[in-house]
């Protein structure tokens, strides 16, 4: 079984920051892929970023320069450092991985939510 312990959220004023992160435990052989989600109230989960074992990022155009995200492979969390906030990131965010826990199988786990509310 894998968890994920998650730190932040909460809410803030528009153009502060903010850190997000997720520490998975468990049946963990190794962790590839991992990433940071997004799902505003009616919209549809989006992704924000992500990141590659070796440590590769990929970023949504809107989001690059003012979002960061990080790993820490030897403690399995992945970060999701926010700067200059806008009321329209306020959503929830998920973490996400890919899991392997053995070197055979992977499976891709998604953290519980984390709400991040932006105020003007």
């Amino acid at each position: 079984e894998v968890s994920c312990r998650r730190l932040g959220g909460g809410l803030v004023q528009a153009g502060r920051s903010l850190k997000l992160s997720c520490a998975a435990s468990g049946s963990i052989f190794r962790i590839n892929d991992m990433g940071w989600y997004r799902q505003a109230p009616g919209k549809q989960r989006e992704l924000v970023a992500s990141i590659a074992r070796g440590g590769s990022t990929n970023y949504v155009h809107s989001m690059k320069g003012r979002f960061t995200i990080s790993r820490d492979n030897a403690k399995n969390s992945v970060y999701l450092e926010m700067d200059s906030l806008k009321p329209e990131d306020t959503a929830v965010y998920y973490c996400n991985a890919d899991v392997m826990i053995n070197k055979d199988y992977e499976f891709n786990y998604w953290g519980q939510g984390t709400l991040v509310t932006v105020s003007s």
